[in-house]
């Protein structure tokens, strides 16, 4: 091992004399039938274990994460500041630190309050920067708000957008792609859920600004109807889906659609996060 290289204490450094600097990478850039050839050239006892720590000790990989000590301990979650939140922490003199711009939204509460709570923290939202009169921009990426917008002014309702989903999905199957955006799909059930939904606003009634709002819920979580694969081939068959998973209760909870399982990498162990 090299020498370690210890790191000043974050509360010493002073950014203003810190300039981040680009190195290059020293690696060969491989795709197609070469990149399939080197994968099995490094998966060759000895010879790919030599290839790899040759190409480590060029990009300074081993210097960085094994020669590098670093002062402070490791965070495995956020830290925030202490609140007061019921009389037990009062009885403890736990006084409060104001953060500005921090709203603290309850853990325990409903779903759909706390839904409600994080939508008072967004900007202002203008129907006019994408709706005016009868035409609609050449091209926009539709966003909740814009939705919301289109259900409660009765431009659109969740059945006429879960039609438009069914075939985009079915027009996929139809074509055969090597990655379908869904690995699980029941048109019938998207169907029923954005009936009930457009019958909700109908009623005047949506259940949160979510309401309406379709999403696929990824292969590793439990979402029903449909089975958990983990994008394997035999998990399914090992492990049954009874209920929905917590944060997809929840999501159900506030009115969202649940169109079917998203592809993903085999057990989630891929790395390039083209899901």
């Amino acid at each position: 091992m090299g020498k370690k290289r210890v790191m000043v204490p974050a509360k010493e450094l002073d950014l203003s004399t810190v300039k981040y600097e680009k190195e290059t990478i020293q690696a060969p850039h491989l795709t197609g039938s070469i990149l399939k050839l080197f994968v099995r050239i490094i998966e060759i006892p000895i010879i790919g274990s030599l290839i790899i720590s040759f190409m480590k000790k060029e990009n300074n990989m081993v210097e960085m994460l094994q020669n590098t000590e670093i002062p402070e301990k490791p965070m495995f979650k956020p830290e925030f500041p202490p609140q007061v939140r019921n009389l037990a922490d009062c009885l403890c003199d736990i006084k409060p630190e104001a953060e500005p711009s921090v709203v603290i939204v309850d853990e325990e509460g409903k779903p759909t309050d706390r839904v409600e709570s994080a939508l008072k923290c967004l900007p202002h939202y203008d129907p006019a920067s994408c709706w005016s009169g009868d035409t609609l921009p050449s091209f926009r990426y539709w966003k909740i708000r814009d939705f919301a917008y289109a259900y409660r002014s009765k431009l659109v309702t969740p059945s006429k957008i879960a039609e438009q989903i069914i075939t985009l999905v079915e027009g996929c199957k139809y074509h055969k792609a090597p990655t379908p955006l869904l690995i699980s799909f029941d048109a019938e059930d998207i169907r029923k859920q954005a009936a009930a939904s457009t019958q909700r606003f109908k009623e005047g009634n949506p259940l949160s600004i979510l309401d309406g709002i379709f999403m696929a819920i990824k292969d590793d979580i439990d979402c029903c109807p449909h089975p958990t694969k983990g994008a394997s081939t035999w998990m399914h068959e090992v492990r049954s889906v009874e209920k929905d998973a917590v944060s997809v209760s929840r999501l159900r909870s506030c009115g969202v659609i649940l169109i079917g399982k998203a592809n993903m990498h085999e057990l989630g162990m891929g790395t390039t996060g083209n899901n």
